[in-house]
Order: structure tokens, then sequence, then C-alpha cells
């Protein structure tokens, strides 16, 4: 029973890590795909029932390379994220998010205005994440460098704390 509960478990487990590495190894054959795309300026692509027209990019080749040197780096990136167990790893969620906001200006702005004011829109992360990390930095770096445990001198301290009290009792 235990060994045909082990055997899920491992090919589970292959099963999800060639999922990941198909994922891995894609990327060049993706950024392949404007090089098929018709380079003419109204040319007009269907994929899988959706129109896609150039979007105020010189033609839809163009326009498909750009969303193609966001979504690459940006689901590699979200990859590493969910699959890292180093403790910065939240510090990936900056590129993350930059890499989210430079798809949707490809998607939503006029083609002069891509990559121009993306910095504010991440500000308000780094402002979040960046001190987040750099707590975690802290706490590992007194801990595993200058050898304090704050859980261990917090139980100090409230012994301390008792054995005073105790004492101004009697």
């Amino acid at each position: 029973m235990k060994n045909n509960l082990k055997g899920k478990k491992v090919k589970k487990r292959i099963v999800l890590e060639s999922f990941f590495i198909f994922f891995i190894i894609i990327p060049p054959f993706l950024f392949k795909i404007p090089d098929y795309i018709p380079q003419e300026p109204n040319a007009i692509v269907s994929i899988l029932g959706t129109t896609i027209s150039n979007n105020g990019f010189p033609d839809v080749s163009m326009f498909f390379w750009f969303i193609i040197n966001k979504v690459i780096p940006l689901y590699l990136l979200i990859l590493w994220f969910l699959s890292s167990k180093d403790w910065w790893y939240h510090i990936i969620l900056i590129p993350i998010t930059m890499y989210s906001f430079q798809l949707f200006e490809v998607f939503y702005m006029d083609s002069d205005e891509v990559d121009t004011k993306n910095i504010l829109w991440i500000l308000p992360i780094c402002m979040v994440v960046i001190p987040f990390v750099y707590f975690i930095r802290v706490k590992i770096y007194d801990k595993y460098v200058h050898g304090i445990d704050l859980d261990a001198m917090d139980k100090e301290l409230k012994e301390l704390k008792e054995r005073e009290r105790l004492r101004n009792k009697e």
C-alpha cells in the first residue's frame, strides 16, 4: 500500500517537473513566431478565432515581437517565483510587475507610448516588497551571522519580567 502511494507521488512529481521543463525549453522556439507573421502594414491575423491587428505598430509582426518579448520573460519569472525556495524570492515580484505593466501597455497603449511610464506603476509594489525582503534579510542575518536569536531573547525577557514581578510581590 505504501509503495503504491509512493509510486503515485513519484509519477505526479515527474509529470509536474516535465511540465516545468517543457515551459523552460520552449522560449527559443516562441521567439521565432514573429518571423512567420505577415509584415504588411494593414495585415490582420486570426489565431484561435481571435483577430489581431497591428495595434498601432508598423505591422502585426512587430506587434507580436513586442508581445513575445514581454510574455516570455514574464512567464519564466513566474515559474522562477513559484519554484524558488530561497528567502529572497519575493523580490522577483518586482520584475514580474514590471513585465506585467509593460505587457498591459503593449495591448492598451499606442506604440509610441510603450515602455515609457511604467516605473510609476511599479513604485507602489517596490515600496511594499523591498522593506519586506529587507526585514527578512535582517532577521536571517542577525540569527545566523551575529547569533542573535530574537525568540530566545524574548523568552529570556519574559522570564526576567516574571522574576521581577514575583520579587515585587514578596
